[in-house]
């Protein structure tokens, strides 16, 4: 085995590795459990670093490769991106799904707040005293 067939191998267990743990995510968000998630994991930024390097190097060198392997290659990074959208839509959605759930509880804990004063020619609502935060991070 030459050495860019030996970085292609590499590429191709990186790829197939990194699809799996978007797939474990997907997993992880349709069952409702986002703490769940492999791509949060160090091991797994690490993962994505190192096939951010070695992609670099692959790209630099695709015209050289044999046509089986850039095929099979192609393949996987095929899955990977499509992995890669599916995730990106279930994260959105959970994204959405819990923001809507803050705001209806901020409206909802603004209302209750909201004083009207009854004397003078119109009642005024007077503003919420405080902001709510909470953390953006799923």
């Amino acid at each position: 085995m030459t050495a860019s067939q030996e970085k292609i191998e590499r590429m191709l267990v990186l790829t197939r590795r990194l699809t799996d743990a978007l797939h474990g995510d997907i997993d992880a968000l349709e069952r409702g459990r986002p703490a769940e998630m492999r791509t949060i994991l160090p091991e797994t930024q690490q993962l994505l670093a190192h096939y951010a390097r070695e992609a670099a190097v692959i790209k630099a060198q695709a015209r050289t490769l044999p046509a089986d392997m850039r095929a099979t290659l192609a393949e996987a990074t095929v899955k990977l991106h499509e992995a890669l959208a599916l995730h990106e839509r279930r994260l959105t959605r959970v994204r959405r799904a819990s923001e809507g759930m803050i705001r209806a509880i901020v409206d909802d804990v603004e209302r209750r707040r909201r004083v009207t004063r009854t004397y003078g020619p119109r009642p005024t609502p007077r503003a919420a005293s405080a902001a709510m935060l909470y953390n953006g991070v799923i």
